[in-house]
């Protein structure tokens, strides 16, 4: 008896020198993204359905991932876009984070490294059907087989337009929506028009700096009249009749200041909420903040902003240059624990297609494009049919980014007089599989 109750008091003792058990420490995982900061408007905004833009709907879509799951510590690293070479550096010392947003274009160049780990058994393992991505979220994922990201969205380029400018000018139909040009004379003749009754340039390009827009349309012109610039994906051929059509348009409308001229990208944006001219050749990530823009008073698209995807000015068949974000899972190990907090994490990513979808991009969900919900939001019925027409480079060609950058720089030097058209053309195609050969 002596001996039990000596057990007894000892182990209240223990109890009372160690106090009640210590909740376990947060699992920690990190997120390394783009798409940049807005702390001050959304660092703490948990309600993502409020949120505004990429940048506030991601912080908001984390922020309450992180607040449904207090056991999980989610540290985010924001990268200047794109990041890939911080990345590169991070794999390189061993050191990278654990989820990180890619361009679907750019996965083939991780993954053929084995720099990133499939993720069919983690989705299947977290409650995310692959078959419920969309067909273009599907194939951008994919490589050799295998699933490689959680696709995020589809996007591409867009004719932003003021509507305001465009009543002024006298280019709208009956039933209000804009008249957009069917041929490249058209187009040169209602930029004409529209700069002698508007006074302002017709387009509104980014020219400083910016490669990735006279790239992504060359790509939708070509793709749309068919010319297979990329049939071999380790050889581009560029120096083509379809290519200098293109070219010459775009020259002709900068020779005859029927564009900005001199805007970096972050300028080009906001001459457009300034009203310095009438399209804006942007993407989907700005539909959702150039909306909240037009419903409010006191800027250029008040009451006036709508968006169409590029007219098939050269003819042809619709097809669109697109692209998709991704989150992707880096090559490292990891604790069971961390594991199951990455499934958590890509199975709320999936769940809230939805809201992310608002910036403007497609959804890479097929439940959400074929909800009612998405189809009311603003915008959608112009811009829908790009999901089923629009036309990634094949996974095979690699670089991706680094051929864009080529190809926008020389077509660029073309249209602004630095290069004659077929030298540039011929540059783009030498520079360009060098590149591949390499």
């Amino acid at each position: 008896m002596k001996t039990g109750m000596r057990n007894i008091l000892l182990a209240a003792s223990l109890a009372l020198a160690t106090g009640p058990a210590l909740a376990a420490d947060p699992v920690e995982i990190t997120v390394q993204r783009f798409f940049g900061t807005c702390d001050a408007d959304w660092g703490t905004n948990t309600d993502i359905s409020k949120a505004i833009g990429e940048c506030g709907i991601i912080t908001s879509q984390i922020n309450k991932f992180a607040a449904d799951n207090p056991d999980i510590k989610v540290n985010v690293n924001t990268v200047e876009w794109p990041g890939y070479d911080q990345l590169t550096a991070q794999l390189a010392s061993g050191e990278p984070p654990d989820l990180v947003t890619i361009h679907e274009s750019v996965l083939s160049d991780y993954q053929s490294k084995g720099l990133l780990q499939p993720l069919d058994e983690v989705l299947k393992s977290a409650g995310v059907d692959p078959a419920g991505f969309t067909a273009a979220g599907r194939e951008g994922v994919t490589k050799d087989g295998q699933i490689f990201g959680l696709p995020i969205d589809s996007h591409t380029m867009l004719w932003h337009i003021n509507m305001n400018y465009f009543r002024k000018a006298g280019l709208v139909n009956a039933d209000g929506t804009p008249i957009l040009p069917k041929t490249a004379d058209e187009l040169l003749a209602q930029a004409k028009q529209f700069k002698e009754k508007v006074g302002k340039p017709y387009l509104v390009q980014s020219m400083a700096n910016e490669k990735g827009a006279f790239y992504r349309a060359m790509y939708i012109y070509l793709t749309q009249m068919k010319s297979d610039f990329f049939a071999d994906p380790t050889h581009l051929k560029l120096n083509t009749p379809e290519a200098k059509k293109i070219v010459q348009l775009f020259k002709d409308i900068y020779d005859q200041d029927l564009t900005t001229k001199d805007q970096d990208y972050a300028a080009s944006l906001s001459g457009f909420t300034k009203g310095d001219g009438g399209v804006l050749l942007n993407g989907t990530w700005v539909v959702g903040d150039f909306d909240a823009l037009s419903k409010a008073q006191g800027n250029a698209l008040s009451d006036g902003y709508t968006v169409y995807p590029y007219p098939p000015v050269f003819g042809g068949t619709p097809a669109y240059w697109s692209d998709g974000h991704s989150w992707a899972l880096t090559k490292k190990d990891r604790s069971p624990e961390q594991a199951a907090a990455i499934q958590k994490f890509l199975k709320f990513m999936a769940d809230t297609n939805f809201e992310w979808a608002r910036t403007g991009h497609l959804p890479a969900q097929q439940a959400v494009i074929d909800s009612a919900q998405f189809k009311a939001l603003p915008h959608v019925t112009t811009i829908l049919d790009i999901a089923a027409t629009a036309k990634p480079l094949p996974a095979q060609v690699r670089h991706q980014f680094a051929v864009n950058d080529i190809i926008g720089e020389e077509v660029a030097a073309a249209i602004m007089g630095q290069k004659d058209i077929d030298a540039a053309l011929a540059d783009a195609e030498t520079r360009v599989n060098d590149l591949l050969a390499n």
